[in-house]
């Protein structure tokens, strides 16, 4: 049996219609433009070589900066690890860094100079009677009054305990002990008051000449017992006496 024709005819209609409303949305709609396209307008990202390049340089300048910190901090414990922390003077270590490096100047630019060895006679009576505080101001003031006694360019340090050591430029043999005497000398006219009572201490000083044949160690022994030879001819104890008022 065949199909009515009218149902046929309608359904072509309707198809015509569905084909028209499509051309006609494709037309009402705006062509796109490129230059107001943000997508296609935004800006390009750096080349991935070009960050990582900048990546590198920035973590070398954290580097050098960390490197430079701890260079200074080695440096900090180095001159800590030299210094008496007491008198803030370079201790046994730093002194005899000091002399070698003296006597390699000495043999090389023919240069001479002095080491002298001192003593404090008899500090021990002092910590016995006022304690190890006086003790400490005793070569406190010992410190400060050698200081004051040399020039820039010595070098003036603490060996331990009651002992110390200088390092002088260009001495003659006659001017070295001069100087020692001298030393001497100062620290004999200090003067200390601990609980209520007057306290003067002595100090005895020995002598080695530097040169261009000199040897640190060696240097370091003369000196030491010249030091001992000239405390036996001393023989210095702290005077100790009530203070008037």
């Amino acid at each position: 049996m065949k199909k009515p024709k009218r149902a046929s005819a309608a359904k072509a209609k309707k198809g015509r219609k569905a084909g028209a409303s499509r051309s006609n949305t494709a037309a009402k709609r705006p062509a796109r433009n490129p230059a107001t396209n943000p997508a296609k307008n935004s800006v390009k990202p750096a080349p991935r070589g070009a960050s990582t390049a900048d990546d590198t340089k920035a973590t070398i300048r954290g580097l050098r900066s960390k490197l430079k910190a701890a260079e200074r901090r080695v440096a900090e414990l180095e001159a800590a690890a030299d210094t008496d922390f007491l008198l803030e003077i370079p201790n046994r270590r730093g002194f005899e860094r000091e002399l070698t490096r003296a006597i390699a100047y000495m043999k090389r630019y023919r240069a001479s100079g002095a080491l002298i060895v001192l003593d404090v006679d008899r500090l021990k009576p002092i910590n016995d009677s006022f304690g190890h505080a006086a003790g400490d101001a005793v070569l406190k003031e010992i410190a400060s009054a050698l200081t004051r006694q040399v020039r820039a360019s010595d070098v003036v340090g603490r060996l331990g305990g009651d002992e110390f050591a200088l390092l002088l430029w260009n001495l003659s043999e006659t001017d070295a002990k001069a100087k020692a005497a001298a030393f001497e000398q100062a620290i004999d006219e200090l003067s200390f008051v601990f609980r209520g009572q007057h306290v003067t201490a002595g100090a005895s000083a020995g002598v080695a000449l530097l040169g261009a044949q000199s040897d640190p160690g060696r240097a370091m022994e003369e000196a030491d017992a010249a030091m001992y030879v000239r405390k036996a001819s001393r023989r210095h104890e702290p005077r100790i006496r009530l203070v008037s008022s």
